[in-house]
């Protein structure tokens, strides 16, 4: 009876659902509550089951489940609920995938770290690309892998089992005792897992921040599918999120053209489900090579430690599993230059004689700068010496250029061209518009060799794009580099405007002589006057009067304005401070509690301006 009435209640939501369910990639931080994700909206969810009310107008006001959607979403969330009712398990003992090896991985990572034992058992096969060598002798996992003919037949192990099973229907799953991890693979959809028994609930919270950092949850169009599937079974002509294949291989090959066209650069580029999908597969792509190329050696990831917190996180947690790759900092912000750091900490890990892999922002986040570029060509390219004064390993320069993806780095005879780089960028942000999270990253000729192994990882972890994120990057990127110079007109119009109605506040933005070089962000950060007699008294102020001129934007204008930490977007203005946000996982002292505005190319400035002003009147 009470599958039933889910069933109905299911049918309703879906024929009532927000559009912004389906269409938005994040979300309102000021409707959002970070250590309630996902169970603050199904609490309220649940709710309205229970009064069988599913209006759109009440489905619009359930908060936001995550601020992000590659994290999870309304819809992903509602799958995982739907299931969980089904078997009787909690719902944050279900977790949908895009991937269908990621879920895997995760156990495995958790296991090492614990130093416990596993065995992956499959019915039919385990899942294409994943690559039992490469986990075992890259990753440094280790299991034992066997086929089953039924879950009847996995008896007790000491560890943990995890069965793996194709296309099921999601009441046929069977859950006996000696299953501890039960993973359904959905076809093109990704993957489901089921976390069982009470001596698993600990895996729960690491499962989740492998699919937040390494991975990204099933999409909303794919969760939308998954979703009309368990409620209609015998629907075989559902509409499915996935096009065909040759759409798939035209849009691929088109925002392939694209990225070419905008980065100038001649290699192969490899598209993936978010930005730190790629960046994962970048990371374990370098390890791969150094362990094949540099046997023995230490492998050094140096990272700021201010940057974007989950670049910050991804490596120090891809060094917590692995002996040989250690994170070193990067100070880069402020009153530390880059350059000068990049260099002293090279000329230290060549007398390790270690393989450097240095991880950047340009410009830096939130702070908005540009290193000195010769300079850093000079010191990339600098031939060092081991402390046995033998030739150094050169050092592998990864860069982020997600403020600024049109800014030529790579292509013949531009400024890095003669060095070992590969830049990446974060697709949720210009390349979509905001549309989808996929992200990319091309090098240059002097990478083409780690370009195959970081493929590789990619196909591993199955975080290729999907077709649908494919044919919104086919649509949305011609029109890439036109957005990104309205926005910067529209951002230099207002930073100067805030120049001139509040000039004691220090304004973080790339100058009119870097502008004219190219670096053209819609980015920039507010470090906003303050009051007190003691540090503490104006730190506390400073904080206060962040969240006063945010509130204020977004009452005064919803429909433009909102508390959120993305950019790029096609409309509207979005605000954040990054201590909050973008850098959740950085430490404290690293953390930067100033406000983050990102313009897009269209908004009504001047009702922003004016808004502002009201704000200036009132401190």
């Amino acid at each position: 009876m009470k599958e039933n009435k889910i069933v109905d209640y299911l049918n309703d939501v879906l024929k009532n659902m927000p559009s912004d369910w389906l269409d938005l990639t994040t979300h309102r931080l000021d409707i959002y509550k970070e250590e309630l994700a996902k169970t603050d909206f199904l609490e309220q969810f649940e709710n309205l089951y229970e009064d069988y009310n599913s209006e759109t107008s009440a489905l619009n006001k359930l908060p936001t489940a995550y601020d992000y959607i590659r994290l999870g979403h309304p819809l992903s969330c509602i799958l995982e609920w739907a299931i969980a009712n089904l078997h009787q398990l909690d719902p944050e003992n279900v977790i949908s995938f895009s991937s269908k090896t990621i879920p895997i991985l995760a156990i495995l990572r958790k296991n090492s770290l614990e130093h416990k034992s596993t065995q992956i058992l499959y019915k039919d096969e385990i899942p294409k690309g994943f690559d039992v060598d490469l986990v075992q002798r890259v990753y440094g996992y280790q299991f034992e892998l066997k086929k089953v003919e039924k879950p009847e037949d996995i008896s007790a192990f000491e560890g943990s089992s995890i069965f793996i099973s194709q296309n099921d229907e999601m009441d046929s799953i069977d859950l006996n005792s000696h299953i501890d991890f039960f993973i359904s693979l959905q076809d093109q959809l990704g993957s489901i897992l089921l976390v069982n028994g009470a001596q698993n609930q600990h895996y729960i919270s690491d499962i989740q921040h492998v699919r937040r950092r390494e991975t990204i949850a099933m999409t909303p169009a794919d969760s939308l599918t998954a979703l009309k599937l368990f409620l209609d079974k015998s629907s075989l002509e559902i509409e499915n999120s996935k096009t065909d294949k040759h759409k798939r291989e035209t849009d691929k090959a088109q925002v392939l053209a694209s990225i070419a066209d905008i980065t100038g650069s001649k290699t192969k580029a490899l598209v993936a489900s978010c930005g730190l999908s790629i960046q994962y597969a970048i990371m374990m792509g370098l390890v791969n090579d150094a362990i094949e190329n540099h046997k023995g050696k230490a492998i050094k990831f140096i990272v700021p430690p201010n940057c974007y917190g989950g670049t910050n996180d991804q490596a120090r947690r891809v060094a917590a599993c692995l002996d040989h790759v250690e994170v070193v900092d990067l100070p880069v912000d402020g009153d530390n230059d880059m350059v000068k750091s990049i260099d002293s900490i090279l000329d230290k890990i060549a007398k390790e004689d270690a393989v450097p892999y240095i991880i950047a922002e340009i410009p830096t986040n939130p702070r908005v700068e540009v290193p000195n570029l010769k300079k850093l060509k000079e010191v990339l390219s600098a031939e060092r010496k081991t402390g046995t004064d033998e030739i150094a390993i050169p050092p592998v320069f990864i860069l982020d250029q997600t403020f600024c993806p049109n800014y030529h780095f790579l292509g013949e005879g531009e400024i890095l061209s003669a060095v070992g780089t590969i830049s990446y960028v974060s697709g949720s942000k210009f390349p979509s518009g905001g549309k989808c999270t996929a992200g990319y990253c091309v090098g240059n000729t002097h990478t083409e060799g780690l370009m195959n192994h970081i493929e590789k990882h990619l196909e591993l972890c199955d975080n290729e794009a999907t077709s649908l994120q494919y044919e919104i990057l086919a649509k949305q990127m011609p029109s890439m580099k036109q957005r990104i110079a309205d926005a910067y007109t529209n951002t230099r119009e207002f930073v100067n405007f805030i120049h001139e109605t509040l000039p004691t506040a220090k304004i973080n933005f790339v100058s009119e002589e870097l502008a004219k070089q190219g670096f053209t962000p819609s980015v920039f950060s507010l470090d906003l006057p303050t009051k007190g007699k003691t540090d503490e008294e104006k730190e506390a102020y400073k904080r206060a009067l962040n969240l006063k001129l945010i509130n204020l934007m977004i009452s005064e204008i919803p429909q433009e304005s909102k508390f959120c930490v993305s950019y790029g977007q096609l409309n509207g203005c979005y605000w954040t401070v990054p201590a909050t946000s973008t850098q959740g996982t950085t430490k404290e002292g690293d953390k930067d509690y100033i406000v983050r505005v990102s313009v897009s190319p269209h908004l009504d400035l001047e009702l922003h301006k004016k808004v502002f002003l009201q704000f200036v009147k009132s401190i």
